[in-house]
C-alpha cells in the first residue's frame, strides 16, 4: 500500500511537472511587450503596429530575443529603452542617425554551412552582385571584403539563409557603434531569379549600413499608408527626386533588376 501511494505521488509530481513546462512554454510563445517599451516606440514616433517579440535565428541554429519592427528590422530591448523621443514625422527622409565609421572595410561572409541555413548558389551569386554594386560605386568611403564560408565569428556581417521564416523577403538591423548590423537574414526566395534575390540582399545590406526605407511615411510599395516613424533611429532626408526607382522602398515585386536606382547612390554618397 505504501509503495503503491509513492508511486500515485511520483506520478502527480511528474504531470504537475510536464503541465508547469506547458504553461510556461505557452507564456513564451505569447509574451508580449511591456508598456514602457511600447511608449517608448511611440514617443520616438514608431509605429507599434505588428511589433512583437522574436526568436531571431541565427546561422548556428540557435536562437536570440529580438524585437521587430517595420517587417523587416530588429531590434534589442535596450537599444528601444536607450533611444531618444525627439524627431520629426513630417520630413521626408531616409537614413538612420547612426551610420557605419566613414572608411570602414566592411568583411561580409556568404554563410555555405548546412542545415539549410546556408546560401544556395543562386544566393551566392546575387550576393556577389550586391557586393560588387557597392564597391562600383564612386565617391562611397565603406566598401565590402566578400568571402564564403562557415566562419563568421569576426566578421562585420554575415548574409544566410533562414529556412524557418515564412513569406519571401529578408530582414537585417541598424548600424551601432561604427559598425554595420551583423545578421542579414533572407527567405523564401526560391522562386525568385537572381535579380530578385540581388535586390533582397542589397535592400538589407542597405539597412544595415543605415538606410531606412524609402517610403517609410507611408509604406505605398506595400500598398499602405502607413507611417513607421522617424525616431530616434532617425530617418534624415538624403533629397531625391525618383524615388519609384529605389532599392530601399519597403516591398519588392518579382520584376526588380537588383540594381541601385540614382537616389540611392546619391544618398551613399552623402552618407559615406
Amino acid at each position: 500500500m505504501a509503495l503503491g501511494s509513492l508511486c500515485l505521488i511520483l506520478g502527480l509530481q511528474s504531470c504537475q511537472t510536464t503541465e508547469d513546462s506547458a504553461i510556461v512554454e505557452e507564456e513564451a510563445l505569447t509574451k508580449e511587450l511591456s508598456t514602457e517599451l511600447l511608449e517608448k516606440l511611440a514617443q520616438a514616433q514608431i509605429n507599434t503596429d505588428d511589433v512583437k517579440y522574436v526568436d531571431f535565428l541565427l546561422p548556428d541554429g540557435s536562437t536570440t530575443e529580438m524585437i521587430e519592427v517595420e517587417g523587416d528590422i530588429y531590434m534589442t530591448e535596450s537599444q528601444i529603452l536607450n533611444m531618444k523621443t525627439t524627431a520629426s514625422e513630417n520630413s521626408r527622409n531616409y537614413r538612420t542617425n547612426n551610420l557605419v565609421s566613414q572608411g570602414k572595410t566592411i568583411t561580409i561572409i556568404g554563410y555555405t554551412g548546412g542545415g539549410g541555413y546556408g546560401l544556395s548558389s543562386k544566393e551566392r551569386t546575387a550576393l556577389q552582385w550586391a557586393v560588387n554594386n557597392y564597391n562600383a560605386l564612386s565617391g562611397v568611403s565603406i566598401s565590402f571584403q566578400l568571402t564564403f564560408g562557415t566562419n563568421y565569428s569576426n566578421k562585420d556581417m554575415v548574409v544566410y539563409h533562414n529556412p524557418s521564416q515564412s513569406g519571401a523577403g529578408g530582414s537585417a538591423g541598424f548600424p551601432e557603434n561604427g559598425n554595420p548590423y551583423k545578421w542579414v537574414q533572407i527567405y523564401g526566395l526560391d522562386n525568385y531569379d537572381t535579380n530578385v534575390v540581388e535586390h533582397v540582399i542589397t535592400h538589407e545590406i542597405g539597412h544595415s549600413v543605415g538606410f531606412r526605407h524609402t517610403d517609410w511615411f507611408n509604406r505605398a510599395s506595400c500598398g499602405q499608408n502607413v507611417n513607421e516613424g522617424a525616431g530616434s533611429i532617425g530617418a534624415i532626408d538624403l533629397g531625391g527626386n525618383s524615388p519609384e526607382t529605389s532599392v530601399m522602398l519597403a516591398c519588392f515585386s518579382s520584376n526588380e533588376d537588383g540594381e541601385f536606382g540614382v537616389d540611392d547612390i546619391n544618398g551613399l554618397q552623402i552618407m559615406y
